[in-house]
């Protein structure tokens, strides 16, 4: 193997890294966002005053 190759497939692995560790931190983002949300909705006190049933 020479140089050449060596330095390329680095630079490659290199890439995928950067690419995966920005997809997972904006997965982590989209669940702090719906985390958020879903405490936001917990915490209002007009949730589950109504309740409809059909039967």
């Amino acid at each position: 193997m020479d140089i050449a190759s060596l330095a390329v497939g680095m630079s490659q692995c290199k890439v995928m890294e950067e690419a995966s560790i920005s997809v997972m931190k904006m997965a982590m983002d989209s669940g702090k966002q719906n985390a958020k949300e879903m405490t936001e909705m917990i915490s209002d006190p007009n949730v589950g005053q109504n309740f409809d049933s059909r039967g």
